[in-house]
C-alpha cells in the first residue's frame, strides 16, 4: 500500500521560458512502515524478499545481472553480513542487515531530495523554500493554468500540515532531521497523527471525516466491465465489519483508522530475517551458512533469469 512517499515532488516543464517545478499527485505514505511495497507472496516471486535484504534501489541493480554475477555479489554480501566471522549468519546479524539496508534507502532518498530543496545551501530547507520549489510559478496564479486546480491547492494544504508537524521546534525551517520526518512520516511517531490523518483524507470520498466500507473497498478494488468481486474482497469485508470496525457503527474513525495502519510495533525485519532463515536453514540449527545461502539465492537476489521467469509466471496467470 504505502507508501513512497512524497508525491508532489515535481518534474519540470516550461512556461514562457521559465523552469518551474509541477508537484505531481501525492501518494499516501508507507502503512506499516512496509519493507517494501511488493506483495510479500513466495508463491508469485521473491521481490519483497530481495527489496527487503538488498534495500529496493540495489535491488533494481542486481536485476540486470546474470545468474552467476547475481551469486558472487551475494557471496560478498555474506561474508559482509557475518561480522563475527564464524562462518554462520544468525538471526541478530540478518536482521541487523535488514534494518540498516532500509535506513540507508531512506537516507539516500533524502539526500536526492536535501540538494533539491535547499536552494540557498544553508544546510537547512524552510517551508517557503520548500514551497517555492515545489509549486514555483503557480502559487501566484492560484493554479488556473492547472486542469485540476482543486487537486493541486489540496496538495499544497497538505504538504504545509506535515511539514508543520515534522518542524518539531516551530521555526518554520527544517533541520535534515525534520526534513527526514517530513518525507517519511511512517518512520516517526510524533508523525503518526499525519499518517493517519492523510490515509482518511485519501479514502473518505465524501468529505465526513470518516471511512465507510464502501470507500474502504473502494480504495482497494475497482470492479471493471460488471467484472465479479473476488473473494478476498469479500474478505476484506469482513476484516471492516469485524475486526476494524471496532465500536460497529458502520465507519472507521481516526481512531479506528490508527489502529488499522498503525498495529502497534510491529518490527518488519526481525519477521524478515526469521522468514529468510526458516526457508534457507536446511539443517534446522536456527543460522545459516554461506551455501545454504547461495543454494536458496534467488529468495535473496533477482537477477536476469529469475525476472525472466516471474514475467513468464505472469503471462501464464494471465491467460
Amino acid at each position: 500500500m504505502l507508501l513512497r512517499l512524497l508525491g508532489s515532488l515535481g518534474s519540470l516543464i516550461f512556461i514562457f521560458g521559465i523552469v518551474v517545478a509541477v508537484p505531481t499527485k501525492e501518494k499516501r505514505v508507507h502503512r506499516h512502515g512496509d519493507l517494501s511495497d511488493r506483495a510479500h507472496d513466495d508463491l508469485q516471486g521473491f521481490q519483497y524478499d530481495h527489496e527487503a535484504f538488498l534495500g529496493k534501489e540495489e535491488a533494481k541493480t542486481f536485476d540486470q545481472l546474470t545468474a552467476e554475477e547475481s551469486k558472487d555479489k551475494l557471496g560478498k554480501i555474506v561474508d559482509r553480513i557475518d561480522t563475527d566471522k564464524d562462518g554462520y549468519v544468525s538471526h541478530v546479524e540478518l536482521h541487523y542487515w535488514i534494518k540498516h539496508r532500509q535506513r540507508r534507502y531512506i537516507e539516500e532518498n533524502v539526500d536526492k531530495h536535501w540538494k533539491e530543496y535547499d536552494q540557498n545551501k544553508d544546510g537547512k530547507v524552510g517551508w517557503e523554500e520548500y514551497k517555492n520549489t515545489t509549486y514555483g510559478y503557480y502559487l501566484d496564479e492560484e493554479f488556473e493554468d492547472v486542469d485540476d486546480k482543486a487537486s493541486y491547492k489540496s496538495m499544497l494544504t497538505r504538504d504545509e500540515r506535515r511539514f508543520r508537524e515534522a518542524d518539531r521546534d516551530r521555526d518554520g525551517i527544517a533541520t535534515r532531521e525534520e526534513f527526514t520526518a517530513f518525507l517519511h512520516p511512517e518512520d516517526y511517531d510524533h508523525m503518526k497523527g499525519v499518517v493517519v490523518q492523510e490515509t482518511v483524507d485519501d479514502i473518505d470520498k465524501n468529505g465526513d471525516g470518516k471511512i465507510d466500507i464502501n470507500e474502504y473497498i473502494g480504495d482497494i478494488f475497482t470492479p471493471v466491465n460488471g467484472e465479479r468481486e473476488p473473494d478476498w474482497v469479500t474478505t476484506e469485508k469482513k476484516h471492516f465489519s469485524e475486526f476494524r470496525d471496532t465500536n460497529k457503527d458502520g465507519y472507521l474513525d481516526a481512531g479506528e483508522v490508527a489502529q488499522w495502519i498503525l498495529p502497534g510495533e510491529i518490527d518488519h525485519a526481525e519477521n524478515e530475517a526469521r522468514h529468510l532463515i526458516h526457508e534457507t536453514d536446511k539443517d534446522q540449527d536456527e543460522k545459516i551458512t554461506k551455501k545454504e545461502i547461495l543454494a536458496n539465492w534467488n529468495m535473496f537476489v533477482g537477477s536476469q533469469a529469475t525476472n525472466y521467469g516471474e514475467d513468464l509466471t505472469k503471462r501464464h496467470d494471465e491467460l
